[in-house]
């Protein structure tokens, strides 16, 4: 099966990424869609992406990092056209994770919105200049309908399987209108975890079983969000297989139905 969205390029496997593919091969996950979230780490996936066969890369600006490349850091000044040029390499399949962030976390306290509506857009352009599909990050009610109202503004540079909208979570109206602007949508591992998550106003299973099996990819975001049972360690793309079967059974179909119309999901949105 395919992890439609992790972050190998992340400092907590530069140790052992080798050893992590090759477990998540065994594992029965033969591709993964490792994205970033700033020009270092999105460097860092295409470097990636070139080493291993079934791995791609998506390139991009997290909503946290939307201040960074404008202000503080000199390494991402120039983004935009770093970007661009990271964009033609044959192994970038998307551009993102891009979107709308309103969660304040420890590591991270919310960017002015006006920048990250600012560097959404532009990356919106560069996913259209060059015939990308986007990965979309959003996180609370207040965020994601700004990320809707850009999008459906800005739908003229959407294509017309668009991308999909990475960790989906929220309320059941999001969810249509992310279906009804032709995105698909990711569930990962917290989907395995009891009750609603914070400050959301739905819990992940309800959104599952609205969501068509045809519009449904499964992702791991490594090396957050691990299934249980092992929640508290760190996550690898080989997880994918828990919360395959998880969602397998919220359906109500086999696990074998799960990887095989998720796997074509993916290969619907991006150009693997």
């Amino acid at each position: 099966m395919i992890d439609a969205h992790c972050h190998l390029n992340f400092h907590s496997f530069e140790e052992d990424y080798d050893a992590v593919i090759a477990e998540a091969k065994k594992a029965g996950v033969h591709t993964i869609i490792n994205t970033g979230t700033q020009v270092s780490s999105s460097k860092w996936a295409v470097d990636l992406a070139e080493k291993y066969e079934r791995l791609y890369a998506v390139i991009g600006v997290h909503p946290h990092h939307a201040d960074k490349v404008t202000t503080m850091h000199p390494e991402e000044q120039g983004w935009i056209a770093e970007l661009e040029k990271l964009a033609k390499h044959p192994k970038v399949i998307g551009i993102g994770e891009c979107g709308i962030d309103y969660y304040s976390y420890q590591s991270n306290g919310i960017v002015n919105p006006a920048i990250q509506e600012a560097i959404f857009i532009q990356q919106l352009e560069l996913a259209h200049s060059q015939k990308l599909p986007l990965q979309i990050h959003t996180r609370t009610d207040e965020a994601r309908k700004v990320t809707l109202a850009i999008l459906k503004a800005h739908k003229h540079l959407l294509l017309d399987v668009p991308g999909m909208f990475h960790c989906m979570a929220g309320s059941l109206e999001s969810l249509y209108q992310a279906l009804d602007l032709g995105f698909s949508v990711g569930f990962d591992g917290n989907t395995t975890y009891a009750g609603t998550p914070p400050g959301e106003p739905l819990p992940l299973t309800d959104l599952i079983e609205k969501t068509p099996l045809e519009r449904l990819v499964i992702e791991t975001d490594s090396p957050y969000l691990t299934p249980m049972p092992d929640r508290g360690k760190r996550n690898t793309p080989a997880s994918a297989i828990l919360t395959a079967r998880f969602i397998a059974r919220i359906k109500n179909v086999s696990f074998e139905e799960i990887v095989e119309q998720t796997d074509k999901n993916v290969y619907t949105i991006f150009n693997l």
